[in-house]
């Protein structure tokens, strides 16, 4: 876990326990592993700067400089570009993750967040909140192609194994946007409401896709939730409670848990995806962001 505002990772065993804290940066917020997934990149937001972390040691190898307030990243299919949300700077850069050098930068609408490049490396989407723009850049001829307009504040992607579909948060509008990434066009919606709450406390934020795309999982933010949605029927199935402000999301290999970072409680819920019962939460440190799974 990236604890946002305690600067630390959280490390948590197999077993559901709290095993080490680690001091990084400062405001460590997205995360992500390198291809082989024997090092990890996290994003230091207020230190302008990716941490590079051996996986096995968790010790720190290495630091790209220089990379205005990142927010979240993905990484190309090549396993050497990372393409990086820059949310002060109103853009979206390209870095070499060997040489740390910046090889294209893309303006976006105001505070920029989620990015996800397509399967084939083609294409890269990055999601300005403040515009509420679901921005398409087109890696291979170096432009923004397409600007999209989504619902308000778009947050995190998701893409369909397939690679057909882009689900993509809402979550000052509570809603899911679908984006068919064949016309770039708005396709269809998901819509939340768990009992007890009003829809202004619905605010989605991370979300996961099953490897076989029947299922997804909305973390639903201050109302407390994770939703259930069958993907083919774009229906809820379930919600679950989890803990205050349910925030980053991340399933296992097997996809028989899901670990959810609850920003307010500063905890992280872990949900059984057969059950779909919450079987523990874990006090972890100060406003957990982001999650990564090592069990591959």
């Amino acid at each position: 876990m990236a604890d946002e505002r305690g600067d630390t990772l959280s490390i948590l065993s197999p077993d559901l326990e709290l095993v080490r804290s680690i001091e990084t940066c400062a405001r460590p917020r997205g995360m992500h592993f390198s291809a082989d997934r024997s090092s990890f990149f996290v994003g230091c937001a207020d230190d302008d700067m990716i941490a590079i972390y051996d996986t096995a040691t968790l010790e720190l190898t290495g630091r790209i400089r220089g990379v205005p307030a990142p927010e979240t990243f993905d990484l190309h299919p090549d396993g050497r570009r990372l393409i990086v949300s820059n949310e002060e700077d109103a853009a979206a850069s390209v870095i070499d993750i060997v040489t740390g050098e910046l090889l294209a930068e893309f303006l976006t609408g105001e505070e920029p967040e989620g990015v996800q490049v397509t399967p084939d490396g083609r294409l890269a989407f990055v999601a300005s909140e403040a515009a509420s723009l679901v921005h398409v850049i087109d890696l291979a001829a170096g432009e923004v192609i397409a600007d999209i307009p989504v619902d308000t504040r778009p947050r995190r992607f998701a893409l369909t194994p397939d690679g057909r579909e882009l689900w993509v948060s809402a979550e000052l509008a509570g809603i899911v946007d679908i984006i068919d990434v064949e016309s770039l066009k708005l396709v269809g919606d998901v819509t939340f409401l768990p009992t007890g709450f009003r829809p202004e406390q619905v605010t989605p934020v991370d979300l996961e896709i099953s490897a076989d795309g029947t299922r997804a999982y909305v973390a639903l933010g201050r109302a407390n939730h994770v939703a259930v949605v069958d993907v083919p029927a774009r229906k809820v199935l379930d919600y679950v409670l989890v803990g205050s402000r349910a925030w980053g999301l991340a399933l296992t290999a097997d996809e028989s848990r899901l670990y959810v970072a609850n920003g307010l409680s500063d905890d992280v819920t872990v949900i059984d995806t057969g059950s779909l019962k919450a079987l523990t939460s874990i006090p972890v440190g100060r406003v957990p962001y982001d999650i990564l799974i090592d069990d591959r």
